[in-house]
């Protein structure tokens, strides 16, 4: 394992240059916050009832805040192991651009504006859900999990699948079995998308000392891993497609979409490391980009469903 305290940034560190507003937005984790933010509004949108849009537009904005102050408290949490990753090295507090006090501060600060503010403008059912997301991302992930256990993609997936309960929660005050199931689709599918990705950058988790299923149990292990979750993700996007937020539409590309998903898994599952090394990891990295497609789609047209229903059509 690598000596991380090596590596580590004292929080007082002074970047040499001021930084940049672009270095600030860096550490809130731009892409991983959009793919908040779009689960978190797809919840808000099928959720049952009638949000005044400016109420639900606002509402997303504080649950973006919140989920970049997850990405900014991870940063800071993360400024050692993010320093000997290659894909992570160019990162703020790495890089020398941001000081770690600063990221604290900032994801500290977001913290508590957006479970506020989303408490006042919603309900305070959806801002607790949001402080917790933040406290599990945080701590119960960045800090436990991800550098005591190769569990930390499964159980720290949780965080990740909560933005669109905390999107019917904003809409609804409550919970409902429906947000029950999209937190399971995304819960479910979140580990063959993360393994797919460490199969193929799985040295810079070594040199990191990251616990990944890689680095603890090899390739072959999370390939049959991999396709496991897979398997268990189709009868969750399944029982999605058939609730009363999916439909026919839902449904038929429900069905393309897990077709694709088995195929490609399948497919790295029966791969061994020299086949892999060979052709430069292409189907891992297949997988792992068809692994966004299955997302980004499966919630796109819960979008377009309820659309439909709004017009008399579409639904069960």
């Amino acid at each position: 394992m690598t000596d991380l305290s090596l590596h580590s940034i004292p929080d007082s560190a002074v970047p040499e240059t001021e930084p940049a507003f672009g270095d600030y937005v860096a550490l809130l984790k731009p892409r991983l916050m959009s793919l908040c933010v779009f689960t978190a509004f797809v919840g808000l949108v099928v959720a049952p009832g009638a949000m005044h849009p400016v109420l639900a537009a606002v509402s997303i904005l504080f649950i973006a805040l919140g989920a970049g102050a997850s990405g900014a408290l991870n940063m800071w949490v993360d400024h050692d192991i993010d320093a000997v990753m290659k894909r992570t090295s160019g990162r703020p507090i790495p890089d020398g651009r941001v000081a770690r006090d600063d990221a604290l501060a900032l994801g500290l600060g977001l913290s508590g504006i957006s479970v506020v503010m989303l408490g006042l403008v919603a309900n305070w059912v959806a801002a607790g859900l949001l402080a917790f997301t933040i406290f599990f991302y945080a701590v119960i992930y960045s800090i436990w999990l991800k550098r005591t256990t190769h569990w930390n993609t499964v159980v720290g997936g949780a965080a990740g699948a909560l933005p669109p309960v905390i999107g019917w929660a904003a809409a609804t005050g409550g919970l409902g079995w429906e947000a029950v199931a999209m937190f399971a689709l995304l819960f479910a599918w979140q580990p063959t998308h993360f393994w797919a990705l460490a199969l193929f950058v799985k040295l810079d988790y070594h040199r990191a000392g990251i616990p990944m299923l890689t680095v603890t149990r090899g390739r072959d292990e999370t390939r049959r891993q991999a396709l496991l979750w897979a398997v268990l993700t189709v009868p969750a996007s399944l029982f999605l497609a058939l609730s009363p937020v999916g439909g026919p539409l839902t449904l038929a590309v429900a069905l393309v979409l897990n077709a694709v998903w088995m195929q490609r898994a399948i497919v790295v599952w029966r791969r061994d490391d020299a086949a892999s090394e060979a052709d430069g990891h292409a189907a891992e990295k297949a997988l792992f980009k068809w692994s966004l497609v299955y997302m980004l789609a499966h919630f796109a047209v819960l979008a377009v469903e309820a659309g439909l229903l709004s017009f008399g059509l579409g639904g069960w």
